[in-house]
C-alpha cells in the first residue's frame, strides 16, 4: 500500500465558508482520503485556516479589533463545522501556529541562503486617506487583461491572473474608495526566472496533471516569469526574515502555501511527539502528494508553490495530483456575502443533515465546468436519489429480511444464476466506482453508486422474493441474500460520501466493528455472512417536506437566524 499526503487549499477566515468553499476544497479532499484509507493506503490530510493577509485586516478594521480576535473566534468555529459535516482530518491547524510561523521564517532564510531572494525598491499605491499602502486586496481597479471591473491588487478572479496593484486601471481604495497616489517603498522578491526552465520542464513531463492545470501553467509559464515581491507592508502576519526588512510581514500566498508541509509537521509533533518525521513524507518520492483547489488557486499551486520547493535545495516531493474545481454558482450567481446571496455552511446544517449535503455537493461538483447549484436540485437529489433510490431499496431488503426470516441471513447453498448476474453486475459497478475515484471523478463515482440502489429497486420488483418465499423457499432466499449482497455493498460505497449513514447501514447488517475500518480490497468482494442477525431497522435517509421548495425563502431565513445565534460575536451580521 502507498502512502498519501491528501490537502485542502486551507479556507480564508474572515468569514464562515460558504457551500462552494466546502465542495471545492474540503469536502473533494475529505471523500478522496477517506476513499484512500479505505483502499488500505496510509493517509495524511492536512489543511487549517489562512489567517494572515489584507483581507482580514480590512474585517478587523471595520470591526474595529485586532486580527487575532477576528481569526479566534472564526478559526474555532470552523473547526467545530468541520467536524460536524465529517471531515477527517489529520491535521487541521492555522496559519498563526507557532509551528507555522517558526518554519515559513526558516523556509524564507533558506531562499535568501540559496540566492534567490533580493531586494529592490517599487512604486506601490498609498491612500492618502487611510495613511496605509495598498498591497494585494487593499486595492481594487480593472484588470488590464479582461476588464473585470472588480478585479483585486494581487489576482483577477474573472481571468485568473496574477497581478501586481500597480497594473489595475482606475485604482479605488478598498477601504474608502478614495483614488490612490503611487509611493515608493522597498520590499523583498523571490527571483522565479531562475527557476522557470525546470518548471517548464516539470508541467511538460507531468503526466498526473489534470489538462486544465497543466494548460494554464504551461501557457502561463511560458510567457516568461518575473520577480514576486514575497513580502508586505503590514504587521499582520509573519514577520519577513530579511536583514532591513522590519515591520514588514510576509506575502500571504507564501505564507499559506508552505502550510501544507507545517501543517504535516505539526501533525507528527502531536502525535508522535517526533519534529522529523515530516521529511519522511515530504522527502520521500514515494509519497505522493495531492491537493484540492479551486480553479482561481491554479497559479499558486501549479507554478508558485513548486518553484519554491525547488528553490530550497531540499528534496521536496512535488505535486502529484492538483484537482481544480469549477465554480459553484449559487441560482446562477456568484455567491456573496456583502449581497447576502448564497448559503453558508453553517446555514446549510439547519436546512439538513450534514450527510445530506455531502451527497448533495459530490453530486453537483463543478469538476469540468461552473454549475449552478438550485434548491430544485438539491431537493430532487435529496428525495429520489437518497430516499427513494438508496433509501428505499436498503429498507426494503432489510425488512423482508426481518419479517420473513426473523431478522437472520439465509443460508444459501448456490446462487440462482439471475441472483449470480446480479451480485455480479452490483461489484461491477463498485469497481467502476473505484475507478472513478482512482482519478478523483468524484461525481462519475456517485453515478456508479446509484446504479447499485436503483438496479436493486429493480431487481426487487423482477424476482419478487416475497412470493418466491412462498412457492420456492430456497430460490426465495437466493433471491433475498443477492439483493443484501448488493445492500451490504452499498454501505462500503457510501462510507467516503456518507459516513453517518453508511456507519449506520453497518450497523442495521449486524456487522461488527466500523464500516470505516473495512478496508475494500478485503471485505467488499465478501458476502453477507450467513447466520448473522440483522440489527434494528430504521429509515436511512428521510424526505424534504412536500412543501419544501415553495418554503425555500422562509426556509433559508429561519436558517440564517439560527446559524447567527451560534456564530461568535465577531462574524455575527
Amino acid at each position: 500500500m502507498g502512502r498519501y499526503l491528501v490537502t485542502a487549499a486551507w479556507p480564508y477566515v474572515n468569514h464562515v465558508p460558504h457551500l462552494g468553499t466546502l465542495i471545492g476544497s474540503i469536502l473533494s479532499a475529505d471523500i478522496y482520503a477517506r476513499y484512500l484509507r479505505l483502499r488500505g493506503h496510509e493517509v495524511v490530510f492536512v489543511s487549517g485556516s489562512d489567517e494572515h493577509g489584507t483581507p482580514i485586516e480590512l474585517e478587523a478594521r471595520k470591526k474595529g479589533v485586532h486580527p487575532k480576535d477576528l481569526t479566534d473566534q472564526v478559526h474555532e468555529y470552523n473547526l467545530k463545522l468541520w467536524r460536524a459535516y465529517r471531515i477527517s482530518f489529520s491535521n487541521y491547524t492555522r496559519t498563526e501556529s507557532k509551528v507555522h510561523k517558526e518554519f515559513v521564517i526558516e523556509f524564507m532564510k533558506k531562499l535568501e541562503e540559496n540566492g534567490y531572494i533580493f531586494s529592490q525598491e517599487e512604486v506601490l499605491p498609498y491612500c492618502e486617506r487611510d495613511k496605509t499602502f495598498l498591497p494585494d486586496r487593499f486595492v481594487e481597479g480593472t484588470c488590464p487583461y479582461c476588464g473585470f471591473e472588480r478585479a483585486r491588487g494581487d489576482q483577477c478572479d474573472n481571468c485568473g491572473r496574477l497581478l501586481h496593484p500597480t497594473e489595475l486601471k482606475n485604482p479605488r481604495c478598498a477601504l474608502c474608495g478614495s483614488k490612490p497616489v503611487y509611493k515608493t517603498t522597498r520590499h523583498w522578491f523571490i527571483d522565479l526566472r531562475r527557476i522557470q526552465d525546470r518548471l517548464l520542464k516539470w508541467l511538460r513531463d507531468h503526466r498526473e496533471l489534470p489538462e486544465n492545470v497543466k494548460k494554464f501553467s504551461l501557457n502561463w509559464v511560458s510567457q516568461g516569469l518575473r520577480p514576486r515581491s514575497i513580502t508586505r507592508d503590514t504587521s499582520w502576519g509573519v514577520p519577513a526574515p530579511f536583514k532591513g526588512a522590519e515591520g514588514k510581514t510576509i506575502y500571504v500566498w507564501f505564507d499559506a502555501l508552505l502550510g501544507y508541509i507545517s501543517a504535516t509537521k505539526e501533525y507528527f509533533m502531536k502525535s508522535e511527539g517526533d519534529s522529523e518525521k515530516w521529511r519522511e513524507w515530504w522527502w520521500n518520492r514515494e509519497v505522493k502528494t495531492l491537493y484540492f483547489i479551486g480553479k482561481d488557486n491554479i497559479p499558486f499551486h501549479a507554478i508558485i508553490f513548486p518553484a519554491m520547493l525547488m528553490a530550497s535545495g531540499d528534496p521536496y516531493v512535488l505535486p502529484w495530483r492538483i484537482s481544480a474545481t469549477e465554480y459553484l454558482m449559487y441560482e446562477g450567481q456568484q455567491f456573496s456575502k456583502s449581497r447576502r446571496i448564497g448559503v453558508w455552511i453553517d446555514e446549510a446544517l439547519e436546512i439538513a443533515p450534514a450527510d445530506y449535503w455531502r451527497w448533495a455537493l459530490a453530486r453537483m461538483r463543478p469538476e469540468a465546468r461552473d454549475t449552478n447549484f438550485t434548491w430544485k436540485e438539491f431537493y430532487r437529489i435529496v428525495n429520489s436519489e437518497l430516499n427513494d433510490d438508496i433509501g428505499n431499496f436498503v429498507h426494503r431488503v432489510l425488512t423482508l429480511i426481518k419479517n420473513r426470516l426473523d431478522g437472520e441471513v439465509p443460508e444459501v447453498r448456490s446462487l440462482a444464476d439471475e441472483d449470480k448476474k446480479f451480485v455480479e453486475m452490483v461489484l461491477s459497478e463498485a469497481r467502476k466506482a473505484m475507478e472513478e475515484l482512482d482519478v478523483i471523478k468524484i461525481k462519475a463515482a456517485t453515478d456508479h453508486i446509484l446504479e447499485v440502489a436503483r438496479a436493486g429497486n429493480r431487481f426487487l420488483n423482477e424476482r419478487q422474493p416475497w412470493k418466491l418465499l412462498a412457492e420456492d423457499e430456497e430460490a426465495g432466499r437466493s433471491a433475498l441474500y443477492a439483493a443484501l449482497w448488493a445492500v451490504k455493498t452499498l454501505a462500503h460505497l457510501l462510507a467516503p460520501f456518507t459516513p453517518d449513514a453508511a456507519e449506520r447501514l453497518w450497523s442495521m447488517l449486524g456487522m461488527e466493528g466500523s464500516v470505516h475500518e473495512a478496508i475494500w480490497d478485503e471485505w467488499l468482494d465478501k458476502p453477507p455472512k450467513p447466520g448473522s442477525k440483522i440489527g434494528r431497522v430504521e429509515p436511512l435517509f428521510t424526505k424534504l417536506p412536500a412543501n419544501f421548495l415553495e418554503r425555500i425563502d422562509a426556509v433559508i431565513d429561519e436558517a440564517r437566524v439560527k446559524a447567527a445565534t451560534k456564530r461568535p460575536p465577531l462574524i455575527r451580521e
